[in-house]
């Protein structure tokens, strides 16, 4: 749980304009070794968006 508070934190740092491009969302999934679906989650919980996504994972 304080991992995923840590990850959305950094997300929310990153992406201070709340928007992620799917690419960009899948490498930092696999750097951070979260599952696909676990970063979708993590991001709509950090008010990130996703855009652009290719293969509808989020």
């Amino acid at each position: 749980m304080a991992e995923e508070k840590e990850i959305m934190v950094k997300l929310q740092e990153m992406f201070p304009n709340g928007k992620m491009s799917c690419s960009e969302a899948r490498e930092l999934a696999e750097k951070l070794d979260v599952a696909l679906g676990d970063m979708g989650k993590l991001c709509d919980q950090a008010g990130i968006k996703i855009f652009a996504c290719e293969l509808g994972c989020f």
